[in-house]
């Protein structure tokens, strides 16, 4: 059988619509039938060529958050059976980097990447917990260690943001959000937030013990080393730019902990099903069909996305 998939032929070229052969799972891997794949911005910027060298393979399938239920199995694959439901932990088969990922119909993976969805989780909620939940989860819990009763200021409330904050109230911290876009910092009371400042220089005097930098615009973190109480933690997420310059004063004399958080792992999107499935956790997403991929990329590149696009077959 053949399938239909957005292929990447080269950096800087148009994702082309092309007919595929189904592929087949191999020892320890299934087949997915996709039932909903995410678009992120590095999906823009790999097809651009702004990561270079990402994706290691062409042409391919981009495409990394997958969620979808298994349509066939490989031997040795006995942890699951075909009609499960699962998301994809892109990390370990390199999906749209080194292996075709989502922007297809149907795709492989190793159990190894396998994540269970649980009732009452979507698709669409598995599959934006594969990243930008993983990574919003992994940084606020695991690199932060927040915990209830911690005083959290987030810095950007976008995508990744809006899922910090709101993990963050969840979990019973009292957080503060940053973001200069008044319809951001509305999500952010959406999520639970307590207050919502246009600028990170009004954390200053809050006393807050971690600071999530999910902006990343260099200025964003040094201002953070500056309001945060001393001993606070700083976790860098955001790239907006690819260097900053911080007063190492203030971060050696009020003994801050600054540190990068990257991505995640299947516990963490294992924890973000599980809030999905409760209800406590809702983000705002935008389901698109196969044939709006082009668009709904554009969109993302040119800032004028209305959330975070989610493919749904």
């Amino acid at each position: 059988m053949a399938m239909k998939a957005w292929q990447m032929v080269g950096f800087g070229e148009p994702l082309q619509c092309v007919e595929l052969p189904d592929p087949t799972p191999g020892k320890g891997e299934v087949l997915i039938d996709i039932r909903a794949a995410g678009l992120c911005h590095s999906d823009v910027a790999m097809a651009a060529g702004i990561l270079k060298p990402f994706p290691h393979k062409l042409p391919i399938v981009l495409g990394h958050e997958i969620a979808g239920v298994i349509a066939a199995v490989g031997d040795g694959a006995t942890e699951y059976a075909v009609g499960d439901r699962v998301g994809v932990y892109q990390l370990v088969d390199g999906h749209g980097d080194t292996r075709d990922g989502g922007f297809a119909q149907r795709t492989v993976a190793s159990v190894e990447a396998l994540v269970a969805i649980p009732d009452g989780t979507s698709y669409v909620q598995a599959a934006v917990g594969t990243d930008a939940g993983m990574t919003s989860y992994h940084a606020v819990i695991s690199a932060g260690g927040v915990r209830a009763g911690t005083k959290l200021g987030i810095i950007g409330l976008g995508g990744l943001g809006t899922i910090g904050a709101r993990v963050g109230t969840i979990t019973g911290a009292t957080v503060y959000g940053a973001d200069p876009q008044p319809v951001a910092r509305q999500r952010g009371y959406d999520a639970g937030i307590v207050e919502a400042f246009d600028d990170v220089s009004e954390f200053n005097g809050l006393n807050l013990d971690v600071v999530i930098d999910f902006a990343g615009f260099g200025t964003t973190t040094a201002v953070a080393i500056e309001v945060i109480k001393p001993g606070g933690r700083i976790v860098q997420v955001g790239l907006g730019v690819a260097e900053a310059t911080i007063n190492t004063l203030a971060l050696v004399s009020k003994q801050v902990e600054l540190i990068g958080s990257l991505g995640g792992d299947a516990h963490d999107i294992a924890a973000v099903y599980d809030l999905f499935a409760s209800g406590q956790l809702v983000t705002p997403l935008v389901e698109i069909t196969f044939d709006d991929l082009p668009r709904a990329l554009r969109q993302l590149d040119d800032g004028t996305a209305p959330g975070r696009f989610v493919i749904c077959h």
